[in-house]
């Protein structure tokens, strides 16, 4: 966990020192790193056996809280970018 925050930090320092430059390739380096952090999370679940096994019997319930939780984060990202947009106008 120290790791994950040490990481993150270190982003934050970097984005303050970098902030006045505009980076161009920001945008599609981040989309193409989720898409191969999705990848790989899928890759680990496809490849242990124990999820595999139950994943039938995990059923709706799982189902609703996976769509629940991404449809949270797409609500609460998009209310936070609104707010950021506004508050830079």
């Amino acid at each position: 966990m120290f790791i994950v925050l040490a990481f993150m930090f270190v982003g934050i320092v970097a984005g303050y020192l970098f902030r006045s430059r505009k980076i161009r390739f920001q945008n599609g380096l981040i989309l193409t790193l989720i898409w191969v952090l999705l990848f790989l999370l899928g890759l680990e679940v496809g490849m242990n056996d124990n999820v595999v096994r139950k994943f039938a019997s995990l059923g709706l319930e799982a189902a609703v809280i996976a769509v629940a939780a991404t449809l949270g984060s797409v609500v609460a990202a998009k209310l936070l970018w609104g707010s950021i947009k506004n508050h830079e106008k």
